[in-house]
Order: C-alpha cells, then structure tokens, then sequence
C-alpha cells in the first residue's frame, strides 16, 4: 500500500489540515494518508505545544470518520526531536509492505535541505506538495516530487490558539469534534 506520511505539530489540527489529508488520500495514488502527530518539531519550542497526547487525541476525533486517513502517534515512540529521516527509516522496516511518502506544503519544502539527512530522504521518498502562495517550489534535484493542486484554506494553529486566548470562537475553523473537546477541556486558554 502507498502512505502519505503528513507530519506536524497539529497545535490544533484544523479544518485545512483535514482537507489536504483528504485530498491526497482521493485524488492521488496515494492509498492512505497518516497524520503523523510529532511530539517535538526540532524547529519549534516545546514549551508552545499543547500535551502530545491530547493534540493525537485531536487528530483521531478531526480523522475518525475517514478511513482513508487516520492519526499516527509514531513519533512518540521514537527518539527526540523527530527527525523525519528517522521515522521514515523505522516505518520502512517496521512495514516493508508499505510504500512510503511525504506530504508537504511548498512552504515546507523551502527548508528540506536543511532536515536531517536531507539528500537520503529526496532521493529514497518521493513528495507529495501543495502548493502554498508566495512559496514556489525550489529546483531539488533528484527529488521526486508530485505537485497537487489542492485546495488550501489561510487557517493556521497560531492564529486559533490567539482566537481561543481572546475568547473568540473557533467554530467552521476545526472540525466539530475538535471544537467539543477544546471547549470542554479549555485547551489553549
């Protein structure tokens, strides 16, 4: 099987995270899409991040409906930071029936050369990029690299975690499921 390995923070996972995992998981070969929760960004604070454990739960209520799509708590079981080589490095011998790829935005893609081990990882996985305005898509030779247009919505996790802070609703923002349990457990209050 094919896998689309989207990896993120998901400091809240919201309703534009949702559509791109959908879209590459129909309008792709790709056969599944993975929301892989990372538990430490090395290019993010940990002290800015919601519990790990609560943003997987996020992404299992935003994903639950969709078989084609499911979260992956992966990287919790794996050293830390998380380094994407790393992960795709033990999935690849964990499941060696599996094929596997990486889902990004072209504003992810403008520092891969910079990820660990970055040349291994273009060379050995293909990517599956979104384009993102004001991001084009640097030349990466040897990459392998598929371009989607798929539809993208301006939301990010900063700017509802800020909503949230300000007491602003978040609503048509995050899945319906996601929005309950922020509301219920107060998170980013």
């Amino acid at each position: 099987m094919k896998i689309g390995l989207y990896f993120g923070s998901f400091n809240p996972v919201h309703t534009g995270h949702c559509i791109v995992a959908s879209y590459f998981a129909q309008s792709t070969d790709l056969e599944r899409v993975w929301m892989v929760v990372s538990p430490q960004n090395p290019f993010k604070p940990a002290a800015s991040l919601l519990n790990e454990y609560h943003r997987l739960h996020l992404v299992k209520l935003a994903t639950e409906d969709d078989a084609r799509v499911k979260a992956s708590d992966i990287e919790f079981h794996l050293p830390r930071p998380s380094y994407t080589i790393d992960t795709l490095t033990y999935l690849q011998e964990k499941h060696p029936e599996h094929e596997f790829a990486i889902v990004l935005g072209s504003d992810g893609l403008q520092n891969i050369l910079k990820w660990k081990n970055a040349a291994t990882l273009l060379s050995n996985y293909p990517l599956y990029v979104y384009q993102r305005p004001g991001f084009p898509i640097p030349p990466l030779p040897g990459a392998r690299i598929s371009v989607a247009d798929a539809p993208l919505l301006e939301i990010s996790s900063t700017h509802i975690r800020e909503m949230i802070r300000k007491g602003q609703s978040v609503r048509y923002l995050v899945p319906d499921k996601v929005l309950q349990e922020l509301e219920l457990y107060h998170y980013y209050r």
